[in-house]
């Protein structure tokens, strides 16, 4: 980690890249397929048989010869001896002879000698004989031809994709049990402060709700990694370390909240300082204080928040999140920025970078709350933050605006 002064704040952007210049994609390996889902590929995957691999039927009907049925029509039907039927997996008829027609379902295998299907509705659907009361448009009608989707050897799936269901579908369609992705990280998050409660506890008179724990371990799992909630850990230098180390065997990433100001109580700063964890400020608001390191033998990436939930959401988004996509080798690391125009005039701190809550709605974005970093219930109302550089302490309404949105299925720039 670069040194920086303790005293002097640091951008959001120079942390931020500190952080990724610390981080290394996580190695790739085969996992199964619904395992491989929302992962990035780490190879490319190419298609060891063609789809469809085989010429088959696109309806349930009777293959025939296109010739032999050209001139039907309902005033002039013809009439083919049906000599077998072929359902899907179950093929025994594999040649057609001139002037006679196979029952033929779904999917099936188009014999030898046929080149056309004739639906059944256009047949009286005989068993022995059957009437073609409508000729084909063309030849070919309703043949699924081998090859015409993807061809063996072809390129279907890149380098570097977001699996969705799509791509999981195209892989079972061309065989493939397994494919390489990297895999999900292991984010332990714990929240320090001999105040905390569990929800569903009876609170005292200075106790307050855990709710940065399942903020961030939700937030974590959202952005795609596996999330482990640790316990509540008091203001106890000895216990933190203690909770950390037993956590560091099942971690690829930490997350701590609370504990890294100026105060007396501060235990994680004064636990991981030794260590070599830097803390500082940055310029933003909310989120100022600020925690990075590596830890451990493994050289874990921790991240120590702020305890404020909204202080330690805001620095998720810009901080964590990034790391996590980094790990998983998703790119762009950062959300992608939006222009927006201001609903109403609002004010920000010289020198810090502010990330006000805010509700966007067709290219319109309004405040919502206030600044202060303790208004989770305005946090859950918006949809997106509002990004006013450091340099800018006022806004008029109308003005554009740079916004992030944070509701959860708007993860955008994935491939």
């Amino acid at each position: 980690m670069p040194e920086a002064s303790p005293l002097t704040p640091v951008s959001p952007d120079d942390h931020c890249q500190r952080i990724l210049d610390a981080i290394e994609p996580m190695a790739a390996f085969p996992q199964p397929l619904m395992d491989a889902l929302g992962l990035v590929c780490a190879e490319e995957v190419h298609a060891s048989v063609s789809l469809p691999s085989f010429d088959n039927s696109a309806m349930d009907g009777y293959a025939v010869r296109f010739d032999d049925v050209a001139d039907a029509s309902p005033e002039g039907p013809l009439e083919l001896p049906v000599v077998g039927e072929i359902g899907a997996g179950t093929a025994r008829v594999h040649a057609l002879a001139p002037g006679t027609a196979v029952k033929i379902m779904t999917g099936a295998p188009v014999p030898t000698g046929a080149d056309t299907i004739v639906p059944y509705e256009a047949t009286d659907r005989g068993v022995g004989q059957v009437l073609i009361r409508r000729a084909p448009r063309e030849e070919g009608q309703h043949v699924r031809r081998a090859g015409e989707d993807v061809a063996e050897g072809d390129l279907v799936i890149e380098h570097g994709t977001v699996l969705d269901a799509r791509h999981i579908g195209l892989l079972a369609a061309v065989g493939s049990a397994t494919v390489a992705v990297r895999p999900r990280p292991r984010v332990v998050v714990i929240s320090t402060g001999s105040e905390l409660r569990e929800p569903g506890q009876p609170l005292g008179h200075d106790s307050i709700y855990d709710s940065n724990s399942y903020l961030l371990a939700a937030a974590a799992r959202e952005a795609g990694a596996i999330a482990f909630r640790v316990g509540i850990v008091p203001d106890e230098p000895q216990a933190f370390r203690t909770a950390l180390h037993d956590q560091l065997v099942r971690a690829d990433l930490v997350i701590t909240s609370g504990g890294v100001s100026q105060g007396d109580y501060d235990v994680v700063k004064e636990a991981l300082t030794p260590d070599g964890v830097w803390f500082g400020p940055v310029a933003m608001q909310p989120g100022k204080p600020q925690g990075f390191g590596l830890v451990g033998e493994d050289r874990v990436p921790i991240f120590c928040l702020p305890g404020n939930p909204v202080s330690s959401f805001v620095s998720f988004e810009v901080f964590v999140r990034p790391a996590l996509r980094r790990l998983m080798g998703q790119e762009p690391y950062r959300r992608p920025v939006l222009r927006a125009r201001l609903a109403e005039p609002m004010g920000s701190p010289a020198g810090r970078r502010q990330y006000m809550r805010g509700r966007y709605d067709d290219g319109v974005v309004t405040p919502v709350g206030s600044p202060a970093s303790h208004m989770l219930g305005s946090l859950a109302s918006s949809n997106c933050l509002l990004v006013v550089p450091e340099a800018v302490t006022s806004l008029p309404a109308g003005a554009e605006v740079d916004v992030l949105l944070i509701e959860h299925g708007h993860e955008t720039g994935q491939r």
